[in-house]
């Protein structure tokens, strides 16, 4: 992999997120470094919550990465870095990203992937700017479900199912290797996060609305302490914000904890 993105590889850690976040608090970061722990033992997931991992079953890692942009001018990027982790996934398992399509994967609003409406992975991206003219240095976490769906089924007992890798797959196939899941995923990453580096998200707009899981469905948002908004959700604008058509306007989605269910 031609890469000047550091690797590093560690048996076990508490967050990997926290972990690059420590170093740039520290002014310690220089180069992109994507960070990969076998066992996460804190995992984070949006807004405080814990994310489960398990050590055979999950795949969970970090990537500090730093933007010449604004953090004003990043909007739009937990939406780009589902669009890469397809695109990784896609050369990892050696399937088109067609065919991963029709197997039912799918991007949610802002930071997760789905199969089957389960879910599948998340995003967490955390930094900022210590001082104008600094790169933005935003620490990307990502965790995926590699296998054995129905442990995490049993462990979590969530309203909405959870889903592996391996579903993707046919019954006589195996998840790859997660290192080699790893790696690939992080090549996309770079690849993608340099080109929004010089021209922001307006370009993946239409490819993100193809991933679109709710789209022109029913929706409800709940969260940012605001009390619960229903509507139709119409895909997202040039910045990657929710247009949300209610009864009485369309309204744009940006940001906050936000969750999004399908109303029945």
């Amino acid at each position: 992999m031609s890469s000047h993105c550091i690797l590093e590889r560690v048996a076990e850690t508490e967050s990997t997120n926290d972990d690059l976040m420590a170093r740039w608090r520290a002014g310690e970061l220089i180069d992109p470094i994507a960070r990969l722990a076998q066992n996460q033992t804190a995992g984070k997931g949006r807004a405080g919550r814990s994310w489960l991992a398990s050590p055979q079953d999950s795949l969970c890692f970090s990537l500090a990465y730093p933007f010449q942009r604004k953090l004003a001018d990043l909007s739009g990027l937990s939406l780009l870095v589902g669009l890469a982790v397809i695109s990784g996934i896609s050369k990892a398992l050696n399937l088109s990203e067609d065919i991963l399509y029709q197997r039912g994967l799918r991007l949610k609003w802002p930071n997760d992937l789905l199969l089957n409406q389960g879910k599948l992975g998340g995003i967490l991206i955390e930094g900022g700017q210590t001082k104008i003219g600094d790169p933005s240095w935003m620490i990307i976490g990502i965790g995926i479900n590699l296998q054995n769906a129905r442990a995490f089924n049993e462990a979590l007992h969530q309203e909405y199912p959870i889903t592996a890798l391996d579903q993707l797959l046919n019954p006589q196939e195996t998840v790859p290797d997660a290192e080699w899941i790893w790696l690939k995923m992080v090549e996309e990453l770079e690849s993608v996060l340099s080109q929004f580096d010089q021209t922001g998200f307006s370009q993946y707009q239409k490819l993100w609305m193809h991933w679109d899981a709710y789209q022109n469905h029913p929706v409800r948002i709940t969260g940012a302490g605001q009390e619960a908004i229903e509507g139709i959700a119409r895909g997202i604008d040039a910045s990657g914000a929710l247009r949300l058509e209610t009864e009485e306007k369309m309204i744009s989605i940006h940001a906050g904890d936000v969750s999004l269910r399908i109303t029945k």
